[in-house]
């Protein structure tokens, strides 16, 4: 299977071979299982601190024969609160779960292992699957990337990596026909939801992947337009082939990777 290399305006440059990878069938349920299993290695151990809602000093107040007895009174047998310093808290139920300030019933355990396991050889045949995946239109027209008329995969020349700044990426994407695309990722929506007031406040949407084989500067001339990301052929994951789990992202090849990735 041959594909086109195109030069830095856009213009057919050659034709060159495709590595077997391409011909790799797409096994969407493995690269699921690899993005998942990459996402879950990254999740940070939470939980409360172990003393949260017991820093009290109600205690249980229901003995028999006792000055403080809850006995005959139709009180709940509950640690509770005594004393005459704060009459409206006298008597007031703590510690307990269902007590206004106690300790949470079934709390996070820091301890939980988030890691989900895959075996080395499914993990490296979901990165070959989201590699072939790449070059399939109809996935990556159904991922919501805007590609026009353009045949996949993309493969362009190697002083593409030896560019230097943001502007002369950005008028490469545009000789290339992917403007509309380039359009889609500058959007910027806030979240729908309680991420919004965490941190996360925006949605960003994800644009095209630079696969190189060397970085002369494409790295820092790419990483300022918005949905972009550049990649090492040799730190080719899942996560970065298939974001959220869905094959068929956007990505640009270097002639030497490609070259690499026959190898």
């Amino acid at each position: 299977m041959k594909a086109d290399v195109f030069d830095l305006q856009g213009k057919k440059k050659e034709q060159v071979s495709l590595p077997k990878v391409f011909s790799e069938p797409v096994r969407a349920d493995l690269i699921k299982r690899a993005v998942i299993s990459a996402q879950s290695n990254e999740r940070q151990a939470y939980g409360p601190n172990w003393m949260s809602g017991k820093k009290t000093s109600a205690h249980y107040h229901g003995y028999r024969r006792h000055r403080y007895t809850m006995m005959n009174r139709e009180m709940a047998r509950l640690p509770r609160l005594h004393g005459k310093t704060v009459p409206f808290l006298n008597l007031r139920a703590k510690f307990v779960p269902h007590a206004i300030g106690g300790r949470a019933a079934h709390a996070p355990l820091p301890e939980k292992l988030w890691e989900q396991k895959i075996n080395d050889k499914e993990r490296q045949k979901a990165v070959r699957s989201a590699i072939a995946a790449t070059a399939v239109k109809d996935l990556v027209e159904a991922r919501g990337h805007r590609i026009g008329a353009i045949s996949m995969p993309i493969i362009v020349e190697d002083v593409f990596q030896s560019m230097k700044k943001t502007k002369d990426v950005a008028s490469f994407l545009t000789s290339m026909g992917l403007d509309e695309e380039m359009e889609r990722t500058s959007e910027k929506k806030v979240r729908a939801g309680r991420g919004k007031m965490r941190g996360r406040k925006y949605v960003k949407k994800v644009g095209p992947l630079f696969v190189i084989a060397d970085d002369k500067g494409i790295g820092k001339a790419a990483r300022n337009i918005p949905g972009v990301n550049v990649c090492r052929v040799g730190n080719l994951s899942a996560e970065y082939l298939a974001p959220g789990t869905k094959p068929g992202r956007l990505t640009i090849f270097t002639k030497s990777a490609l070259e690499k990735l026959g190898e």
